[in-house]
């Protein structure tokens, strides 16, 4: 199997790779999860937030937001003392802000269609022969930021949201030569 080049030789992201990344997710807890994820790997390297991902679901309660959306300093202050995960204060207070900012979208709408309606409800397909080929941000990555921002989401700029949108297969960055840019595609 010829991976897409930027996948590293540890299991961890090798199995990411083969069976969760570009893999169209519609569900929207766990496209929640993945923003805010994603929103901490800001500055860092994705496998760093892949090896902490369980430490994460531990600490911030299953990623559930109507329970993160109460947390207040006493949960802040928990959690900058926790070595499982990320301790970012403005990370996790966007984590907190986020979960709120994702209760009144999910109400009005639903998260997952929120987000899916951009694309209208199908994946960009992506035809990259080379990683260089492959952008960090897009019009789209850059108009959905825009779009979070002004509903209250922060860490959510236009390179983070190309990223969670490559990761929860709203674009299929898979490059031509790797076996599940074809995978991905096919139902079920």
């Amino acid at each position: 199997m010829e991976r897409c080049g930027w996948v590293g030789s540890e299991r961890i992201y090798r199995d990411y790779h083969d069976t969760e990344w570009g893999v169209p997710e519609r569900d929207s807890r766990a496209l929640w999860e993945k923003l805010v994820l994603d929103g901490f790997q800001a500055g860092l390297s994705w496998i760093t937030i892949l090896k902490k991902r369980e430490n994460f679901r531990r600490a911030f309660a299953g990623f559930d937001p109507d329970v993160i959306a109460r947390w207040g300093e006493a949960e802040v202050r928990r959690l900058l003392g926790d070595p499982g995960i990320v301790r970012h204060r403005g990370k996790i207070e966007a984590t907190i802000t986020n979960a709120r900012a994702w209760q009144e979208i999910e109400a009005r709408e639903g998260f997952d269609r929120f987000l899916w309606r951009y694309v209208d409800g199908r994946p960009v397909v992506n035809h990259w022969q080379s990683l260089d080929q492959v952008p960090a941000a897009t019009a789209l990555s850059e108009r959905i930021s825009k779009d979070l921002r002004a509903a209250g989401f922060r860490f959510c700029g236009p390179t983070i949201v190309y990223a969670f949108m490559q990761a929860v297969g709203m674009v299929n960055d898979h490059l031509v030569s790797c076996p599940r840019h074809a995978e991905v595609m096919r139902p079920g």
